[in-house]
């Protein structure tokens, strides 16, 4: 089973490496250090170590208070909401501005349907001859 991406957020005193990268919260490099340094350093200024990036050697954590990882979850959820979603299904209709009645009917029919479905509908009109 693939390993599932934790929410952003602080990891408390669960840390499993034992040498980690250091940020202090003004986003200044403490460099390498000993997890049980870092939890120290964490005790010391009453903040929480956040992860970063797990996916260098070694891993990087930041010390944050919790209003920065409020803050910071809040970036992410909107930054999240703004990206397009896989699978979002975008449907096109075009037609000529010298379209029937009925013609007309028919497609408003069918992009009501689209949009009921949650489908992205693009409506293109096309200026008669």
């Amino acid at each position: 089973e693939p390993k599932r991406k934790t929410a952003f957020g602080s990891v408390g005193r669960r840390i499993p490496y034992r040498i980690l990268h250091v940020i202090n919260q003004d986003g200044e490099s403490l460099g390498n250090m000993h997890r049980a340094e870092a939890l120290k350093l964490m005790d010391q200024h009453d903040l929480k170590l956040v992860l970063l990036q797990e996916n260098v050697e070694p891993p990087v954590y930041k010390l944050m208070t919790g209003q920065q990882i409020h803050e910071e979850q809040l970036r992410r959820a909107e930054k999240k909401k703004a990206s397009p979603k896989p699978g979002v299904v975008q449907k096109e209709l075009s037609f000529s501005s010298a379209i029937a009645r009925n013609d007309l009917e028919t497609k408003t029919k069918q992009i009501a349907q689209w949009i009921e479905k949650k489908y992205h509908v693009k409506v293109t009109i096309r200026q008669a001859k």
